[in-house]
């Protein structure tokens, strides 16, 4: 397939992931997210990456600052909402309510490995490793150290 063609919405209400990449393209990435209740994506900044959100299900909080130490602006958002996130704006979004919040993001230029798929934000954050990933790095590991005793 040349392009990417989903049900976005239902794609996004029916993802069970902290995490799962759908496209990536050369100039934008289309990413699933789920969050549980009261959990939040974490203080985070991308120097060189537009993100846009749009919430599909639940309630979140999104909160913005101009530098690491400090929020500048806090949002709330629910089912319908989008939100544009800068380059260079620090950011968290944080589910308020009691069920799972469920949305996408658009990262312009993509910010993750095609078809990453993570369960968890721990995972995400290699905590727990999955085992493809795990098993990938051990691989990448041997050939290394087969290169270097040549």
């Amino acid at each position: 397939m040349l392009g990417w063609v989903e049900n976005i919405e239902k794609a996004t209400l029916e993802n069970k992931n902290f995490r799962k990449v759908v496209f990536t393209g050369k100039h934008a990435q289309v990413v699933l997210m789920r969050l549980a209740a009261g959990e939040e994506i974490g203080w985070e900044v991308h120097s060189k990456i537009d993100q846009f959100f749009r919430v599909e299900k639940g309630k979140v909080r999104l909160d913005l600052g101009a530098g690491k130490d400090k929020i500048d602006e806090t949002h709330a958002a629910g089912i319908g909402f989008a939100f544009v996130i800068p380059a260079g704006t620090y950011h968290n979004v944080t589910n308020v309510g009691k069920k799972s919040v469920k949305a996408y993001t658009v990262y312009s230029p993509p910010n993750h490995p095609a078809g990453t798929v993570q369960k968890t934000n721990p995972e995400a954050k290699g905590a727990a490793p999955t085992a493809k990933a795990a098993k990938a790095a051990k691989a990448a590991k041997a050939a290394k150290a087969a290169k270097t005793a040549k």
